[in-house]
């Protein structure tokens, strides 16, 4: 574990002389200095997304060493999800201290500048180390950063809805000046204040160019290059899409559901056996208070 020196908390001491803490930033947690010195010297950034699955993904990824997470909140509508991510992200950093937790945005959430800081302050207090608002414009981010909100962005493809607008989810940046045309934007979101971003189905060349062109980290999302750092979501690399479904950029390292219903099953089989439980895998009781039981039980 790096340590930053940056996000060490300060301590003050009160009327019984016992420390408490004045900042919730856990001395050694990957801040944005942190990724900042990673690309400064030239080291890769993990980046992974478990998406809306449960904390203890985000635990594995921290125990693996990863640098980043991407999330969004569980929720059956937009509006449980944005409801849901304060809760999630106290979920999140309950379980793992130290990892960089990179909220995403729902896009009502920053409909305006006002209510985009009011949200992303609320989520950096709950734990969030950095904001994602995918497709912000230059004022909303600037606003954000003038009020000293980590925003980590997103240029090149967009997802979800809004790839509408741009005739589905699909390869961009084929053509110098259409490569340009993302440049322009990662480059004047730096200029706003944007202090890292994700790059998405870019290029490799593209997006090496312009990963080394910026200061900020820069992380590559089905872009072919190596930029700064790589991010797979969680359905890629456990194998978790439909058969045929799976991007050319991803690389499945195993196969979650092979895994879990292998588990599962051999515990299915050996209760249908009588393999488990064994004696080892409870407690007995006293032989005369087995006997007392039982001849109580037999009076009833």
């Amino acid at each position: 574990m790096v340590e930053d020196e940056d996000t060490e908390s300060v301590h003050i001491q009160d009327s019984d002389k016992q420390a408490v803490k004045s900042s919730l930033v856990k001395k050694g947690r990957k801040s944005i200095a942190y990724l900042q010195k990673k690309k400064d010297s030239g080291e890769k950034i993990v980046q992974y997304c478990p998406a809306h699955l449960d904390p203890y993904w985000t635990l594995a990824a921290e125990m693996a060493g990863v640098d980043i997470v991407r999330y969004t909140a569980p929720g059956e509508t937009i509006e449980h999800r944005i409801a849901n991510l304060p809760w999630w992200t106290r979920e999140l950093r309950r379980v793992a201290q130290y990892v960089h937790l990179n909220a995403y945005l729902q896009t009502p959430e920053f409909a305006n500048k006002y209510k985009a800081l009011e949200r992303a302050s609320i989520l950096m207090a709950e734990g969030a180390d950095s904001i994602l608002p995918m497709g912000v414009n230059l004022e909303t981010l600037e606003y954000l950063a003038d009020n000293h909100i980590v925003v980590f962005g997103h240029v090149g493809a967009l997802s979800g809805w809004q790839t509408a607008a741009h005739g589905g989810y699909k390869r961009c940046g084929q053509t110098a000046e259409t490569a340009m045309e993302i440049y322009q934007q990662a480059y004047d979101y730096q200029e706003a204040g944007m202090m890292g971003m994700t790059i998405e189905l870019t290029p490799r060349e593209v997006t090496d160019a312009i990963a080394k062109k910026l200061r900020v980290p820069v992380v590559a999302v089905a872009a072919g290059g190596a930029a700064d750092g790589s991010e797979l979501v969680h359905f890629d690399l456990f194998g978790m899409m439909p058969v045929g479904r799976t991007g050319a950029h991803a690389k499945v390292y195993a196969n979650f559901f092979e895994f879990a219903a292998g588990a599962i099953g051999a515990f299915g089989r050996e209760v249908q056996s009588g393999a488990y439980p064994q004696p080892e895998h409870g407690y007995g009781m006293k032989a005369e208070e087995l006997d007392k039981f039982l001849d109580l039980l037999e009076k009833k």
